[in-house]
């Protein structure tokens, strides 16, 4: 069953339009401003509790908290993943550089604030592998470690001091600069690292990560490399050092991966079945620590173990703030890493759930955590990949789980800390390259991403080929640098097409993918896809002098035959009022102009600006100079469909000077109508009928 729609209206200019069905015209810049000034300043309850709760959300969601539905789910869910937040919170801390109390501190205090300023109520903060990674990079860089491995109980205190306080110096300012960003509502800024950037550079860094824990896994006492190439040179180094290799340490890697890994599997395959994943981690934690206090490896077999662990809370103190100028570069990296992974984070559970994210109060949210936590030796933290998925798969509801995980955490602080004396370091880093799984696993994404889009998959490829070969932070910038780099060249070569009707309609498609679509004689409708601004504006330029063929030796043709028609056409009408009328001549200039015009039919050109999102100075002058070299070849100019600001800027750089303001149009279908009608001579009032 076919349908069809009738039309009959009259035709609308973009003047004629406004006048129509217009708004009243807008207060003035003064009264704006003075309006927007005044409108937070309006001080009353009801607006003082509406701020209380869009800044701090648990006074919003809680009084909403369904007890019966949703506590077990939150109980279970905040439970499982303190659970897991001890051996993740220890073997990260050794990927920061720093002894393993503190990723127990980075796996409390984040936790309990983010319940209180956060809006995700799936996303789980704490230790994070490649947060922890590019710190403890900075922290290596700044404190390497001595080359001799037989220093004092003194010097090794003083060592981990300095460390954990440009660690937490690096959180401390990674917290400011989210806070500055929350002031300026920059939470935008997390967008221009797209999807494709952000699973390759996860991915890449699972090498980083994975490289760096081999010398632990094998009982090599090596140095910590940074910079460029810090991949390759830790690689050579443990290839170099294997004949050193602890015999012992290694056994104990082996065995630890040889359970990690397939109960692993297990939870991830039976995640629908079982009501909360099998705990394997802190299982393997607590055995390795039995099995090596027991037999004394550490004595025995020169075992590498975590050594003391102080129980109770820590000092609040201030970090080292004196290395500010000197990690202000890296926190840069650090901060927009985590926030992205973060507020991405966020968003994928939110859509999942049906609820909103806000960019803005996760700057907020993550930038308290990170400036207080600095004050409780803690290391920058994130939401965290595997306790996030773990955290929705056991069956949390809302930001009540996060008190659930402290309270585990805390109860390790506070009492069970110091039993972890005689933990391997093998054991905790299996856990880190364990916890990886999900970042090396997107590489199954690459054939979709390939099929869909070739540009992010290039994108993709640069930016994990970036953060390999040379490092973490560098190579990120450069997966920015090129994906922002796609986005100019996609818009400096958008491409203009030439529409055409379908017939009886008004509707008008590009004729190189309609077949069906005709073009509208004696006119050409052009169409750019894309904005045009000083980058692009010579790739319009050369689009629409080919489609319009407007080459400089034809326009001087045509201007020179038009300019001599017009001077005999003067001079005939001087010939008439003299009383002698010489019409052959004028006759024979007419016919001339008309041939030089047959060349090429179209008598004018309509351009649609739909698709024009801006218009800058640049690309203002453009129009004019083809509205301009149009009319010395006799074409009229038109448009149709411009929105207001691209309308606004063409009239305030003076295209109106060169064209006729009422051969502006508010559809393209408008336009055509009035040419046409033109054409036949119409009556005034002029109607669209198809």
């Amino acid at each position: 069953m076919s349908t069809s729609v009738a039309v009959y209206r009259n035709i609308y200019t973009e003047d004629r339009f406004r006048q129509t069905f217009g708004t009243e015209a807008k207060p003035n810049g003064k009264a704006r401003l003075r309006e927007t000034l005044s409108k937070p300043c309006r001080c009353s309850r009801e607006t003082c509790l509406h701020l209380l709760k869009e800044r701090v959300p648990i006074f919003s969601w809680l009084p909403k908290y369904r007890l019966r539905k949703w506590i077990l789910g939150d109980t279970v869910a905040g439970l499982t993943v303190g659970i897991l937040h001890i051996p993740q919170g220890m073997a990260f801390a050794l990927l920061t550089s720093v002894a393993p109390i503190y990723g127990l501190y980075t796996s409390f205090f984040p936790v309990v604030l983010y319940m209180l300023f956060g809006t995700g109520r799936h996303v789980s903060t704490g230790t994070f592998a490649v947060v922890s990674l590019m710190t403890g990079s900075v922290v290596e860089q700044l404190v390497p470690t001595p080359p001799a491995q037989n220093s004092s109980s003194t010097e090794a205190a003083e060592l981990e001091a300095q460390r954990i306080g440009v660690a937490s110096a690096i959180a401390f300012l990674s917290g400011v600069m989210m806070l500055c960003m929350f002031g300026l509502q920059l939470g935008f800024l997390s967008t221009y690292l797209s999807e494709p950037i952000v699973k390759a550079f996860t991915s890449a860094a699972a090498f980083h990560v994975t490289i760096s824990q081999l010398q632990s896994m094998l009982g090599l006492r090596l140095p910590r490399y940074t910079g460029t190439f810090s991949l390759f040179k830790t690689l050579a180094s443990v290839l170099e050092n294997l004949p050193h290799t602890n015999l012992a340490e290694l056994l104990i890697s082996l065995l630890c991966l040889a359970v990690l890994i397939p109960i692993k599997e297990v939870n991830t395959h039976f995640r629908q079945r079982l009501r909360t994943p099998i705990p394997v981690e802190i299982l393997t934690v607590i055995i390795a620590t039995a099995v090596a206090y027991t037999t004394s490896l550490d004595s025995t077999y020169d075992v590498q173990i975590v050594g003391h662990i102080p129980a109770g809370f820590p000092r609040p103190r201030l970090p080292a703030l004196q290395t500010v100028p000197d990690i202000a570069g890296d926190t840069v990296a650090i901060t927009f890493v985590g926030y992205a992974v973060s507020v991405s984070l966020a968003m994928i559970y939110a859509d999942k759930h049906g609820y909103s994210i806000h960019p803005n109060q996760e700057l907020l949210a993550h930038g308290i955590s990170n400036t207080v936590s600095s004050l409780f030796t803690c290391f920058p933290s994130s939401a965290t990949l595997a306790t996030t998925n773990i955290l929705e798969s056991a069956g949390g509801y809302t930001q009540l789980s996060g008190l659930f995980t402290s309270l585990v955490v805390l109860v390790v602080l506070l009492l069970i800390g110091p039993l972890f004396y005689f933990l391997p370091k093998a054991v905790l880093a299996c856990i880190n390259v364990t916890s990886l799984r999900q970042m090396f696993l997107q590489f199954q994404d690459l054939p979709d991403l390939w099929r869909v889009s070739r540009i992010d998959f290039m994108v993709w490829l640069v930016t994990w080929l970036s953060v390999v070969v040379l490092n973490v932070d560098l190579g990120l910038a450069i997966g920015v640098v090129f994906s922002m780099m796609t986005v100019v060249c996609r818009t400096q070569r958008a491409g203009c097409s030439v529409l055409g009707r379908a017939s009886n309609t008004e509707i008008y498609r590009p004729i190189d993918n309609h077949n069906k679509c005709y073009e509208v004689p004696g006119l050409k409708i052009l169409t750019y896809n894309g904005p045009i601004y000083y980058g692009n504006r010579s790739f319009f330029k050369a689009d629409v002098n080919q489609l319009l063929g407007l080459t400089p030796e034809r326009i001087r043709s045509q201007e020179k035959a038009r300019k001599a028609l017009e001077k005999r056409e003067r001079e005939a009408i001087s010939t008439v009022e003299r009383g002698v009328a010489n019409t052959s001549f004028s006759s024979e200039n007419s016919e001339f102009f008309k041939s030089e015009m047959s060349e090429n039919e179209v008598q004018a050109v309509l351009i649609d600006c739909s698709s024009v999102i801006f218009v800058d100075v640049a690309g203002a002058k453009l129009f004019i100079q083809v509205c301009v070299e149009c009319q010395k070849m006799g074409v009229r100019i038109y448009l149709a469909n411009c929105n207001e600001s691209v309308l606004k800027i063409l009239t305030s750089s003076g295209l109106m000077n060169y064209m006729n303001p009422q051969h502006i149009f508010v559809t393209v279908h408008d336009a055509v109508v009035y040419i046409q009608q033109q054409r036949e001579k119409p009556s005034e009032n002029t109607m669209i009928w198809v």
